[in-house]
């Protein structure tokens, strides 16, 4: 607008510095004719600015549309059953047994008052125990091996951050992060169903041990005689 003016301011003076010997009715036709040019070049350059503001506005929409490509998503999946599979190991008592229930019932049968072999018993239960706090300290190094791959997403999420160009592509890192953020959620319930399985499975092998310390003192009092080295031992009695 300055610099219109400006040409406009010259034009006049140009013309009003140039001796011509016209009449008054010819001079006036003349500056009404410089007018309306200054006036029409006025519109000319307002239409170029309101053309130059739509065409920022597009290609800032443009940019705020524009996704990120390519994403960045863990294989939350392939973790969460490779952690499911490493607590398997041996006679654990792994959460993620399909025939838990069954399998905790016959290794540990609780209070009974039929005589068995107790040191086969014992053996089986501290096994089972022992096997459990092995796949929960698996499953622990399992994840300390996922860190690795999760460091380098984090780096490429925080690089992500840093070149967003736009509205859409800083969403789509936020929902990247909120992703990895379900992810460790998900890993962090996987350590601690390891962990309560581990802590559950040594509970009940002390809990069968004492029920059957208990059956078997009370079937040596109350059950029927015994018979060991050729010799018949009454109940209660030697």
């Amino acid at each position: 607008m300055r610099k219109f003016a400006f040409a406009l301011l010259i034009l006049l003076g140009v013309s009003a510095d140039t001796p011509q010997k016209v009449e008054a009715g010819a001079f006036a036709t003349e500056v009404t004719q410089l007018l309306n040019h200054a006036q029409l070049i006025l519109m000319y350059i307002r239409e170029g600015l309101q053309l130059e503001n739509e065409l920022a506005m597009y290609a800032n929409m443009l940019r705020n549309t524009k996704n990120l490509s390519p994403q960045t998503f863990g294989q939350i999946v392939a973790d969460i059953n490779a952690l499911a599979q490493i607590v398997q190991g041996g006679q654990a008592l792994a959460y993620s047994l399909g025939n838990l229930d069954q399998v905790f019932r016959s290794t540990y049968p609780g209070y009974a008052t039929n005589p068995t072999v107790y040191y086969q018993n014992y053996q089986r239960w501290s096994q089972t125990s022992l096997d459990t706090t092995l796949g929960a300290l698996r499953a622990a190094g399992l994840q300390n091996q996922q860190m690795a791959s999760e460091e380098s997403i984090v780096g490429s999420l925080e690089f992500m951050s840093e070149t967003a160009d736009g509205q859409m592509q800083a969403l789509n890192v936020l929902g990247e992060i909120s992703d990895q953020q379900v992810q460790q959620l998900m890993k962090l319930r996987e350590l601690m169903m390891a962990d309560m399985s581990s802590k559950q499975a040594y509970q009940a092998a002390i809990i069968q041990e004492q029920a059957a310390d208990q059956a078997a003192a009370q079937w040596f009092f109350i059950g029927g005689p015994v018979t060991s080295d050729g010799k018949t031992y009454l109940p209660g009695l030697q």
